[in-house]
């Protein structure tokens, strides 16, 4: 497992994957499934996964942390990258830096909390979790307005930060003045962009970000990757092309969950079982829906293969 501090050629050079955390039967996390979603995910060239909120860490406790941590660092080989979530919380991220900081983790992403909190608490608790954590920590900012830009720069600046994700929605998102304040205050190197194939071409071609990170990367790994390579090359043609295959499993999460969608997205596809998901959330239940979830998983998962022999 990659230990070592996070550079710009770590965003560039893999999707960052955001995987869901498979459940067993009893609700505990499955070990052996966390190790098949990681092959996976290796197998079309993605090599770090970001363990978050589609992993539901949300509603993570305390004493099954060290479980996640167990299994995510035994399932990372080689210089594979793998990145806990702490938080939403102030009190809870804290609680978890005492199980984490004796661990080989370079980076640990913060939660981000809406409510309660204030853009400049939020500056002050991500600095004094960094503190505490003793490296640099991943800012997750999903909400205009939960960080002023310049406490982002400020942050950037004094080594508070390995990266930030950054994952507000927008109708439009190469009209977004926010990031633009955003990137006048902090380096684009260290922004990703973290909304998925969606927004990905506007995001690392006009704004410059260093990276994405994808949910759907879980079902279709190649295709994902090649974006991120044609990204790369400068070939915006070929990374729309490849992008549309995606367009309609994350309308579905868009409309009902991208959380639970891709829960089940996963397992529908045959990919590795990812059991119930963790209370508060719940299983969609509607057969019509699965159904539709099934349809799109299986038809980006047959795709996924086409490409993996396009560059094989």
């Amino acid at each position: 497992m990659k230990t070592s501090p996070v550079t710009k050629d770590d965003l560039v050079g893999s999707v960052l994957s955001v995987p869901p955390l498979p459940h067993a039967g009893d609700g505990s996390i499955d070990a052996a499934g966390v190790a098949r979603m990681t092959a996976y995910l290796r197998a079309g060239n993605v090599t770090t996964a970001l363990w978050g909120g589609n992993a539901n860490l949300y509603n993570m406790g305390l004493a099954e942390f060290a479980t996640l941590l167990d299994a995510i660092e035994a399932a990372a080989e080689g210089t594979e990258w793998a990145i806990p979530s702490i938080g939403p919380d102030y009190g809870k991220a804290m609680d978890q830096i005492a199980l984490l900081k004796d661990r080989d983790f370079p980076t640990a992403m913060v939660l981000p909390l809406s409510f309660p909190a204030r853009p400049a608490g939020v500056a002050t608790g991500l600095r004094k979790i960094a503190e505490a954590l003793g490296r640099p920590i991943v800012g997750y900012v999903k909400n205009e307005g939960y960080l002023d830009p310049e406490d982002v720069g400020r942050l950037a600046a004094d080594g508070v930060l390995s990266f930030v994700k950054y994952a507000v929605v927008r109708d439009d998102p190469a009209e977004d003045p926010y990031l633009s304040r955003i990137l006048d205050a902090a380096p684009a190197d260290l922004v990703v962009s973290g909304i998925g194939e969606g927004p990905v071409i506007p995001h690392l071609a006009k704004f410059g970000l260093s990276g994405f990170t994808s949910g759907s990367v879980c079902v279709a790994p190649h295709r994902s990757d090649a974006i991120r390579r044609a990204l790369l090359a400068g070939d915006i043609a070929e990374a729309s092309a490849l992008r549309e295959a995606f367009l309609p499993l994350e309308a579905l999460r868009d409309e009902f969950s991208p959380i639970l969608v891709l829960h089940h997205a996963v397992a529908l596809a045959g990919i590795v079982d990812t059991g119930t998901p963790a209370p508060f959330l719940a299983p969609l239940t509607a057969p019509d829906l699965l159904h539709r979830i099934e349809r799109a998983a299986r038809v980006l998962a047959d795709l996924d293969r086409d490409t993996a022999r396009a560059v094989a």
